[in-house]
């Protein structure tokens, strides 16, 4: 028994305490029983075993569900009961493995997430080996299935759906609305919708699994997302087979996947049906990907996306690729699309030559094979462009008129064809496979890329650079892998083979329409140039699109007459078994839990043998000389604590401490010389963090205690550290206790901010307490210990003289602690070590070491109040402390590539027209994230100001009200400092 660990507290310390103490103990005792008294001299068996936990519908099934899934531990499921169940808060998985979630039946357990507080429906964050299985997701107001940082995830006979713009799907109807047929969809909005009417309110990704690994999504659906139905994306070795996408915007999509594969599924009804790309400014790129055994048919519908790449795609395309390397479709079928069945096109296309800003991204898509296809009924009614959107830069939306335009029948007099403005915009038809014909040529003067040390980055078997988000973004993109020593392109390695597809003679098999030459009038749209549109001036441009330099000539990819060879069949995706990794440890008896919990323990002496697990009330482990007050001084040379800009929680109030074991120290780091970003100071085993919320009135003279969080930094039985966090809500009676699947609170507020001096009020009806497991959203980084890592204790933003946030304690308790630099004293009373040598100023400010400013006070940082330079430190510091846990490389939202950690430039990957990751409601309906001088459109700004909206909100845990301080600096930073000569700024255009 004695190889087993227990937390830092082994279970072999224990017995050797109880066998010198003899099993009993009193309030004399020192501390030093942590059992007290122990009838039998027996220590209850520390380990729990794999359970099953059940949840039946009906108004208990929220609150039974968080309880369940914030105590899941290996080897435990989470089973829902037949029914239809009503659920308003999301399913969260954190940082575990080998669990289950399942119910009866896609078709028999229903979870309605329409009243949900939180943006996504199941999402399983840090987890190792997770199955999803046999239920339905409905109306979520975001993602439905969410798996990010996930190794060996499954999800199988599952099904996301949305009501959208037909009556919602309820507990009385929806045995007759979950199966949804393809027979009608729409062209265009209005149109009759028989069988689904899609909205744009529907939440964006059905299925999302997300810089992950291993992943299996096997005999599933995906009924009405707003961006894709069924999406992998930033991730290796995944396969999607056996499995169905119907009326969402994009069907299916491998976005950023090294190693995916589509098997057998089946996309209709889609405005478009399958994607496999690139996008840019994001974690990583891809490559190789095989689409094989599928169908795809009328995916028609019409684009009903907000914003973001997703939103220009145009309805009726089986297949769309872009920007991705080594694709090989085959034994498919396409049929029945408006535009084209495939649609084989670059980002050139798009942002124009060489002007696609993230330079690591290969614009192209190169090493296409397309093989042994059915393909049936293409491009027979290209659908009309938006001139408005096209006058306002968006071109995209001109691409199948550009198709069009350049497939035009042979006519003998232009003029027949001005009829109508309908007709003029419905010239011409599409075409079985479209290619945009465009490929780059040597750059023989952009050299090799190299990372941040200015060495160069690894590069694949055949040259190309494997870059991620860590990499500078070079000037040029490198691409002298793709050619021979004499400049010759390298083929057909580096082009496309199409051959020995079916073709139905209703359409032109191929059309190569040359990119944007010869359309003079979409680059006048462009340009805002609506001189075009007189119809003596169509006409004339009409009589030279005659002869545009557009080509059907598909031999140009007969791969085996041209070089002799084809491109290489590429390998299936093998998922090896799963691998558990023994860092999660079985859940805790609650005999154990109550053995070490309810041990006495001296007066002034933290229970630290509890500090291993869990207890009920947090006056349990004796960190308070008050036990009813986590005001009142702390025992065992506790530290209070303040930060320079805190997390904005509705405006509380908040008391920190932090308790260093005795005898040990924390050591100081903070970012030096690129190392540790984004992690704290480090703090030793046993080291516990206090985090107490309160509401103060000054009008009324009281404070109200709403939550003390506690960051427990514990040891597992293989002996790596972790950081549990547990939230505690205190009751009328003075008691706090464990509220593990959180809570909520009416609040209200009027105070004087101590840093300001602005008086602030208020009040809000739901005030929210975290679970634990959205306690580790936003403290889990994946460079950091596992759990709930602190994040606001970094030495730049402990460089001050500490002073209460609120004056309510006077010079009682902890509001009567030295005033003087943080970090000093704790160097001084041996707390912290490897500190530099302080130089400390008269406002009690370490000079020689890196400070953040506090965010609402002009001047603060150093640089001339009001100025540019200051609006930008400020917000700077509010993004970093209330968005950077989770928006950097390692957190949270990593997969976004939007990052907004102190270290980092103000360029695309600080949101600088940075386009989003995914569509929905979460975009606005704006199409970048920060747009240099106007903040009305940039979606940074209408995320921070919203309330109430669980898509729209950011951040999204922990806040009901917004704060409209920081909303404004926000906008005065973007309008008034942000301009043309910022990195990425052209990007908007």
């Amino acid at each position: 028994m004695c190889e087993r660990g227990i937390g830092w507290l082994s279970l072999c310390l224990l017995l050797g305490v109880l066998a010198g103490c003899g099993g009993s103990g009193g309030s004399d005792s020192g501390g030093d029983n942590p059992g007290g008294e122990n009838p039998g001299g027996e220590v209850p068996d520390p380990e729990g075993q794999g359970r099953v936990f059940t949840v039946a519908p009906g108004e208990d099934a929220t609150q039974s569900m968080v309880d369940a899934m914030i105590q899941l531990k290996p080897k435990d499921v989470l089973q829902f009961e037949c029914g239809f169940f009503e659920l308003d808060q999301g399913l969260l998985i954190q940082a575990t493995e080998d669990v289950t979630i399942q119910g009866c039946g896609k078709d028999k357990t229903v979870l309605s997430f329409r009243d949900s507080v939180n943006v996504t429906g199941l999402e399983a964050l840090n987890v190792r080996g997770i199955t999803v299985k046999d239920l339905t997701i409905l109306d979520s107001p975001g993602d439905a299935f969410k798996l990010k940082g996930v190794k060996w995830g499954t999800l199988s006979k599952v099904r996301a759906i949305w009501s959208g713009g037909g009556e919602p799907i309820t507990a009385a109807n929806y045995s007759g609305r979950l199966q949804v047929a393809c027979t009608a969809p729409p062209l265009n909005e209005g149109d009759p919708a028989p069988d689904y009417v899609p909205s744009s309110s529907s939440g964006r990704y059905g299925i999302y699994p997300v810089e992950s690994e291993y992943i299996l999504v096997e005999d599933s659906e995906s009924i009405g997302a707003s961006d894709a139905g069924i999406y992998v994306g930033q991730t290796d070795t995944t396969i999607i087979r056996n499995s169905r996408a119907a009326y969402n915007v994009m069907g299916f999509e491998i976005e950023n996947v090294r190693g995916g594969e589509y098997d057998n599924n089946i996309a209709e009804c889609n405005t478009g049906g399958f994607l496999i790309y690139d996008l840019e400014n994001i974690t990583r790129y891809g490559d190789t990907s095989v689409m094989v055994n599928n169908v795809a048919r009328n995916n028609n519908t019409y684009n009903f996306a907000h914003s973001g790449l997703v939103s220009m795609v145009p309805r009726g395309v089986g297949f769309i690729t872009l920007g991705y390397d080594n694709i090989e479709v085959y034994d498919n079928l396409f049929e029945d699309h408006s535009t084209a069945a495939i649609l084989y096109i670059s980002y050139e296309l798009i942002d124009g030559p060489g002007q696609t800003a993230d330079k690591k991204l290969d614009p192209y898509t190169e090493g296409l094979h397309i093989h042994d296809n059915v393909i049936r009924n293409s491009g027979y009614s290209l659908p009309p462009p938006d001139l408005e959107a096209a006058a306002n830069g968006d071109i995209q939306t001109l691409l199948p008129m550009m198709i069009g335009l350049k497939n035009l029948p042979t006519i003998n007099d232009p003029s027949e064809l001005l009829g109508s403005l309908d007709n003029l915009f419905n010239l011409g038809r599409g075409a079985h496979i479209i290619w945009d014909g465009l490929l780059d040529d040597l750059d023989a003067d952009c050299p090799y890329p190299v990372d941040a040390n200015g060495d160069p980055v690894p590069a694949d078997a055949n040259g190309k650079p494997i870059h991620t988000n860590q990499h500078p973004n070079p000037s040029c993109h490198y691409n002298a892998y793709k050619f021979d020593d004499q400049g010759q392109r390298k083929l057909p390695q580096w082009g496309s083979c199409i051959h020995d597809n079916q073709f139905d003679e209703d359409s032109v098999p191929y059309l190569n329409f040359h990119g944007t030459d010869g359309l003079e009038v979409v680059m006048a749209l462009a340009e805002q140039d609506l001189s075009l549109l007189d119809p003596a001036e169509l006409l004339e441009v009409i009589q030279g699109l005659l002869n545009l330099p557009s080509d059907r000539k598909l031999e140009d990819h007969d791969c085996q007459a041209r070089f002799g060879k084809l491109l290489a069949p590429l390998p299936r995706v093998t998922i090896p078994p799963f691998e558990p990794s023994g860092e999660h440890d079985p859940a805790v008896s609650e005999e154990y839990v109550k053995f070490l919990c309810e041990a006495e323990t001296a007066q002034d002496a933290i229970n630290r043998p509890a500090l291993a697990v869990d207890c009920p009330r947090l006056d349990q482990y004796n960190l308070f000389a008050d036990p009813a007050d986590p005001r009142s001084l702390p025992h065992e040379g506790g530290v209070p604590f303040v930060l320079n800009t805190k997390l904005f929680s509705d405006y509380a109030t908040k008391y920190r401490v932090a308790f260093i074991p005795p005898g040990e120290q924390a050591v100081y780091q903070d970012g030096q010389d690129g190392a540790n970003p984004n992690g704290a100071i480090e703090f030793p085993l046993g080291t516990v963090l206090a985090k107490t919320f309160a509401f103060t009135d000054e009008e009324q003279g009281t404070e109200q205690l709403v939550e003390t969080r506690l960051l427990i930094k514990r040891e597992n039985s293989s002996g790596n550290a972790y950081w549990a966090g547990l939230p505690y809500i205190w009751d009328e009676d003075g008691v706090a206790r464990l509220a593990m699947g959180g809570g909520a609170r009416a609040v209200s507020w009027h105070y004087r901010d101590v840093d300001s001096g602005a008086v602030i009020s208020g009040d809000t009806e739901r005030y929210n307490i975290p679970n634990a497991n959205q306690c580790i959203t936003c403290h889990g980084n994946d460079d950091q210990a596992t759990g709930s890592p602190p994040i606001g204790p970094k030495p730049r933003n402990l460089n001050l003289a500490y002073r209460p946030e609120s004056t309510f304690m006077g010079e009682q308790g902890q509001g009567g602690f030295p005033r003087v630099n943080q970090l000093q004293y704790w160097v001084e009373q041996g707390l912290l070590a490897g500190a530099p040598q302080l130089q400390i100023d008269s406002r009690g400010v370490a000079t020689n070491v890196p400070r953040l400013p506090h965010w609402n006070v002009a001047g603060d940082g150093g640089e001339a109040a009001h100025s540019p330079a200051d609006i930008e430190q400020r917000l700077r510091a509010y993004m970093e402390v209330n968005c950077q846990h989770c928006h950097n490389d390692k957190g949270a939202a990593s997969n976004t590539g939007y990052y907004l950690d102190h270290f980092r430039d103000v360029d695309a990957g600080y949101g600088i027209c940075k386009k989003p990751t995914a569509t929905g409601g979460g975009s606005c309906g704006r199409q970048h994230v920060v747009v240099p001088g106007n903040s009305e459109a940039s979606i940074v700004t209408c995320r921070m100001e919203a309330e109430h909206d669980p898509q729209r909100m950011m951040p999204p845990i922990a806040r009901s009200v917004a704060d409209d301080e920081a909303v404004a600096l926000l906008r005065q930073w973007i309008d008034t400092v942000v301009d043309d000569s910022y990195t990425n700024a052209g990007a908007c255009q």
